[in-house]
């Protein structure tokens, strides 16, 4: 760790294999520490969590298919926490889906833990009712959750218990997704869409400002990860995503950017989109 951080590693992570060895995690985060580098963790206990495909609920036993549990997520945020607050340290949890987590860190906060948290747009749009369908754009890790989760977390965002908004992009092949549910990889596309969704769902009904929006997609990840950039003061590094707000459009996958079409956004109107974007303070191209 203290080699990738000196070739410019600007954070580590399990990269979604959560660590159940409790001795492992705390000498990470103590690593972590020593060379000034964010712990960036997908929390789910193995344990819990295993061959899960779907939130577990009523739903998933109607539908038939195992469950994810919340507790899964939940304990390991506690772990962690308690680790780092043991430590000293920080740690900057990823993705985090239920209500019961806002809570946790929430109160870790509280009490002066170094902790910050991020979520995603689908998390904070879409509850598990959309797999009903068994429509494999709508299996991600960790799952989706309930109405009650959803309402937690928007509020989470909006009193800043919840730093930061990150897509979890994952695009996949083709072949990937257009299988049985339970042979589907985990995981959606979101860069080019989650602008807009924060726009339509967020914004526009008041849930969040404009500068939360900012700063949530743009100030505090810059910040949490240590790197330049993320707002527009005077000498930043000029990285700018020009938006038209009034630009709508349909999501389509054929009409998109990315080369993977497994948005769980398919068909939704969205009343803004990118028009160009500003890369080290040269323009690129159009979108």
């Amino acid at each position: 760790m203290h080699d990738m951080a000196r070739a410019g590693a600007v954070g580590f992570s399990e990269d979604g294999c959560s660590v159940a060895n409790a001795r492992i995690m705390q000498n990470a985060l103590r690593y972590a520490q020593m060379v000034g580098r964010p712990l960036i963790l997908h929390e789910e206990d193995p344990n819990l969590d295993l061959d899960g495909q779907m939130n577990e609920s009523a739903l998933s036993t109607e539908l038939g298919l195992r469950g994810m549990p919340r507790t899964a997520e939940e304990i390991m945020v506690m772990r962690d926490i308690a680790l780092a607050e043991y430590l000293g340290a920080g740690l900057h949890i990823t993705h985090i889906s239920t209500g019961g987590t806002v809570g946790i860190i929430r109160a870790a906060k509280a009490r002066g833990v170094k902790v910050t948290c991020d979520v995603t747009p689908h998390h904070l749009t879409l509850t598990e009712e959309r797999v009903a369908a068994f429509d494999t754009r709508y299996k991600m890790n960790p799952p989706l959750r309930t109405a009650d989760d959803v309402r937690a977390l928007r509020e989470g965002l909006a009193d800043g218990t919840i730093e930061a908004v990150a897509t979890d992009h994952a695009p996949h092949y083709l072949e990937n997704k257009e299988v049985e549910f339970i042979y589907a990889a985990f995981g959606v596309t979101g860069l080019e869409t989650a602008l807009a969704v924060i726009d339509r769902e967020l914004v526009r009904s008041g849930v969040i400002s404009w500068n939360d929006a900012v700063r949530a997609l743009s100030c505090a990840p810059a910040r949490i990860l240590g790197v330049e950039g993320g707002t527009l003061a005077v000498g930043s590094v000029a990285d700018v995503t020009i938006y038209h707000p009034d630009n709508p459009w349909t999501v389509d996958p054929c009409r998109m950017r990315s080369k993977s079409g497994n948005t769980p956004f398919l068909g939704w109107e969205l009343p803004g989109r990118a028009a160009a974007t500003v890369v080290g303070g040269k323009l690129q191209k159009s979108l």
